[in-house]
Formats: structure tokens, sequence, C-alpha cells
């Protein structure tokens, strides 16, 4: 094992408050340092998971997301701005990230996770997040982590809703335990406010932070939901599937 990166006097002042937190400190900022986390992809979801870690100095951040940034976007991604529209949403995300805190390596890939590149993008990171709007990619991305045994943090909302499960592989069940096959019905446009998709992100950056530095207990078998209509929190325990395809072996 690698000895963790010592941090300098400059990081110790802009972390300087969460270094207060209690059972965090300087060891837990220093293992989030020498953190590797990948995120797909970084519209308002995953968008608002990758600021949330580089303002906390992760050490470097992977980002996979295609395209071009539209105008209906900037609702919700606030990882990019205007001047963006017609331009690749992974540049804007860079710029923003590196304007946020320079401290933090960024890795842009300009693609989308498929069966092609998931292998190599999960295993290059301590951390996996999961926020894409297919299935396909979730479930891969699932399949790979669980493969190499990279904990993943799964997060998604629709509407007024959200949902977020921590995948522990060998210790909890996975993404494929709740979902053995993509929901029937599933659309990858849907509706959404921005502040439901940074508050799914901003848990789901907060359980990435905890597994990164040790902090905390990971919601173990539970997939929580909320609904902001009534401002309801609820857990459901996840029951792992002797049969899954995916972690039933392991």
């Amino acid at each position: 094992m690698l000895p963790l990166p010592e941090l300098t006097a400059d990081e110790r002042s802009r972390y300087e408050w969460q270094l207060w937190v209690r059972g965090f400190g300087e060891e837990g900022q220093r293992r989030l340092k020498a953190a590797t986390v990948f995120v797909s992809r970084i519209g308002g979801v995953g968008g608002t998971v990758a600021m949330q870690l580089a303002a906390a100095g992760v050490g470097r951040l992977i980002l996979a997301h295609a395209g071009d940034l539209r105008l209906n976007d900037l609702n919700r991604q606030l990882l990019m701005t205007t001047d963006g529209i017609g331009k690749p949403r992974i540049e804007s995300a860079v710029r923003r990230l590196r304007e946020l805190n320079p401290y933090v390596l960024v890795d842009a890939i300009g693609e989308n996770v498929s069966a092609a590149n998931a292998e190599r993008l999960v295993g290059s990171a301590d951390v996996v997040v999961s926020a894409a709007p297919l299935f396909e990619e979730r479930l891969e991305m699932n399949r790979q982590a669980v493969r190499r045994g990279v904990p993943l943090v799964d997060c998604a909302m629709y509407e007024l809703e959200g949902r977020l499960l921590t995948v522990l592989p060998g210790r909890t069940p996975c993404l494929s335990c709740l979902y053995p096959e993509k929901p029937p019905h599933w659309k990858r446009e849907f509706p959404v406010f921005g502040a439901v998709a940074s508050t799914v992100g901003s848990l789901a950056a907060m359980e990435v932070i905890k597994l990164a530095a040790g902090l905390g207990d990971p919601p173990k078998g539970r997939l929580l939901n909320f609904d902001l209509r009534d401002l309801t929190f609820t857990t459901i325990t996840v029951d792992r599937r002797t049969d899954c395809a995916v972690c039933g072996s392991r």
C-alpha cells in the first residue's frame, strides 16, 4: 500500500472547515487526496457529484460523457454555462472544475460507458459513481465494478424523487439484484428539477467521501428513496439474490 500524500499549506487552509469533522481530520483528507473516482455521466446528478468531490479535495476525477451541451440542459447541469451550448459538455465541466479547485486532477473522456470501455474505466478508479440515464450503462458499470471489486454508488432521480444504492462487491447486493434486467418503458428523457438532481448528487458525493476516507458507515443492503413533494426519506432493505448473474457467485 502506497503512503498517503501529504497536504500542502494551501490545501490545509482550503479544507480547514471539513478537517474539523469528527472522525475525518487530516488523515481523512489525505485519503481523499489519494483517491481516484470515476463518474459517469456529468449531467444534473453526476455533475453535482463531480462538483462536490472537487470541492472536497478528491485527488483525481475521471469523467465520461459524450455529446454537446443543449439549451434545455441548463436547468440542471450546473457544471455547464450558456456559452458552452453546442460544444462538448466535457469541455465546460473540466474548465469549471479546474476553476473550482486546481489541486484536483481531472481526466475527461468524451465517451459514454459501453461494453467496450467499461472495464477500463471502472478498473482505473477506487470508487465508481453511476449517474447515467440509460440502464444499459448502469448495469454494465455494476457488472464491471462487482467483477473488479470496486465500490459503486448508483444514484438516480425522477421528477421530485431520488434513489441511492451503494454496492460493496462481495458484501452487499448489487444493482442487478434489484434490477436483473433493464426496466421496461424506461426513457432517457424525463421530468426534472435541477434542485432534485443536485440533492441526490450531493448525497452520492457524501457516500463517495465516506468510502474514500473511511468515514461513517455505508448503507449496506439498503436503498435510499426520497420524495421531495412531502420531504420524506425512507430506506428499503435489498436482499442479495443467490441467483444474481452478476454477484450471486461471489
